[in-house]
């Protein structure tokens, strides 16, 4: 008998990301993944990995007037050749970037549900168009299987007014839609729920400030297992220091580039693409390298590190400001896993607030553990690092929805 599989898919601006995962006698594991790049180029790199391991090439003549269903189909087809794909095939979960206001859950996607996600394209072009295409292109291709929407932003429409209202003019924000909408909830979500198995805390009943770290980094306040404040806004763009987005900018400084002859889009492409630790560096916006670089004197790198860290925490002591009572931090994503170096600097600024990092503890974090890590001392509150696993949720959401 062959176990039931759930196809977890995310189209990006110019990608496609997959992962294929069997669930059998409650459990749940990965037996194919992939990532299909650079779709707009004219040959595009498609690499797949499954029970026989390998990598392919897909090449276009040209610019395909559909490079995300060229992608999925030439996915898909290695994945019916190697695995039967069409025969287990149970459930599809979508990672959709933006749900607006609209949705506050994960959903089983229908006609409407499409229409509310293209309503929403304004808010994020770049990826909502790309995944609605993924999710056009599955649901052509399988029409009888469930496909489910789980979006970045359903966990943060918990927020009270006072959090998410940006202080415009009420006309412009309801007219527009402006106001914070936060990003990573499914990466938070996640997290509330696996820091609550690990510090055996009811979920209803935690209280948590999350710190994800990554290319794409944001802080959370989870209060009673729900999201009450968060750093990012509108776009992803607000909050911390990231990869090669600037956080937080004082917006006089649009005014100031424009009459420097700067145009609107090479501003937005600079405070998206090119700034953050990349912009401060000049080298990089990798932390791994940039650490590297700092031990040989880079002082660059070193000043790219130090003001990511003092953001973190900066931001850490604001989210306790929508707390009552907290049971711990906690670390994740790329960074926030995996580099002491970034968690020992935040954390050294946090102890006015009764932070207090165990060295010995945050230089062995067991990077496999699936658990998590205390790394605090025994006078702290909680410190701990809590690897997040986005599609796991996505896997979970969708075989409770179909």
């Amino acid at each position: 008998m062959h176990p039931r599989t759930i196809l977890v898919i995310n189209c990006g601006s110019s990608s496609v990301k997959f992962t294929l995962y069997a669930t059998q006698n409650n459990d749940t594991s990965p037996i194919a993944s992939g990532l299909a790049s650079e779709l707009n180029q004219k040959k595009s790199l498609v690499s797949i990995s499954t029970v026989d391991t390998a990598d392919y090439t897909l090449e276009f003549t040209g610019k395909s007037s559909s490079p995300h269903e060229q992608a999925i189909q030439f996915i898909l087809s290695k994945l019916e050749s190697s695995l039967k794909l069409s025969s287990t095939l149970e459930g599809i979960g979508h990672r959709v970037v933006h749900g607006g206001h609209i949705f506050k859950q994960s959903v089983v996607i229908n006609d409407q549900v499409l229409d509310h996600i293209e309503s929403c394209i304004p808010l994020a072009p770049l990826h909502n168009p790309a995944n609605i295409n993924g999710i056009k292109c599955l649901g052509l291709r399988f029409p009888n299987i469930d496909q489910i929407a789980v979006f970045d932003t359903a966990f943060h429409q918990t927020l009270p007014e006072k959090a998410f209202t940006y202080a415009l003019p009420k006309e412009v924000c309801n007219e527009l839609l402006i106001r914070r909408y936060g990003f990573h909830g499914t990466s938070y979500r996640y997290i509330t729920q696996e820091t609550s198995a690990f510090l055996s805390i009811p979920t209803e009943d935690i209280n948590l400030v999350v710190a994800h770290l990554g290319n794409g980094a944001s802080v959370a306040a989870i209060a009673q297992g729900k999201s009450v404040d968060t750093s990012m806004g509108l776009t992803p763009v607000e909050g911390l220091v990231m990869g090669t987005r600037s956080g937080d900018l004082d917006p006089g400084i649009f005014d100031y580039l424009i009459s420097k002859d700067y145009t609107p889009q090479t501003i937005d492409n600079m405070i998206n693409k090119n700034s953050g630790l990349l912009g401060i560096s000049g080298s990089s916006n990798d932390m791994r390298t940039l650490c590297s670089l700092a031990e040989t004197g880079d002082v660059h790198a070193q000043l790219a590190i130090d003001v990511f860290c003092f953001k973190v925490a900066k931001y850490i002591a604001a989210m306790l400001v929508s707390l009552s009572q907290i049971d711990g931090l906690v670390f994740t994503g790329g960074i926030g896993e995996n580099s002491s170096l970034v968690r020992k600097k935040v954390v050294e600024q946090l102890k006015i607030l009764r932070f207090e990092i165990d060295d010995d503890l945050n230089n062995n974090v067991k990077h496999t553990s699936k658990t998590g890590s205390t790394i605090s001392r025994d006078n702290s509150i909680n410190i701990l690092v809590i690897p997040t696993n986005e599609e796991l949720m996505i896997v979970r959401d969708t075989l409770e929805l179909i």
